[in-house]
């Protein structure tokens, strides 16, 4: 692996994950997340556990970055995106858990749903786009070389 590209792409995403979420669901969800203001922190609580936040997007951020990296080994930005897709959908059904067990309204589920799904297509560009500059694949393996299934060069 190119633990060079690996850690830059890891940073560039968890810059993107991290501003994308402030925009996301601080900005613009803000008003619904007020309809249930019981189940969220007061700000200042928030702020003292903003530690938890910051780490909880570097977890994301590192572990997206290790599966594009580890299952998209020649794809670039397109795949890593399609995995982003997958991996948000993945959060969906978590959301759809909290939803079931959480007085959540329908607008925070959508928003969250669409959320998740955006943000990491996004971030598997961001991702992709950095492994594929140099190496024409993810830079993770050897570049295949040689004939392609029809046999040319």
């Amino acid at each position: 692996m190119n633990w060079k590209k690996f850690f830059i792409a890891f940073v560039a995403a968890f810059g993107f994950i991290f501003l994308f979420g402030f925009i996301w669901y601080g900005t613009l969800m803000a008003g619904a997340h007020h309809e249930v203001p019981t189940l969220l922190r007061t700000e200042t609580e928030f702020r003292s556990h903003f530690g938890w936040l910051i780490l909880g997007h570097v977890v994301m951020a590192f572990f997206f970055t290790m599966l594009c990296a580890r299952f998209v080994p020649t794809g670039g930005a397109g795949a890593s995106a399609a995995l982003g897709i997958l991996v948000g959908l993945v959060y969906a059904g978590a959301h759809l858990i909290s939803f079931a067990v959480q007085p959540l309204t329908i607008k925070i589920l959508c928003g969250w749903i669409a959320g998740g799904v955006i943000q990491f297509a996004i971030a598997g560009t961001i991702i992709g786009a950095i492994f594929s500059t140099t190496t024409g694949g993810t830079g993770i393996g050897p570049v295949p070389v040689g004939p392609g299934p029809s046999g040319g060069g």
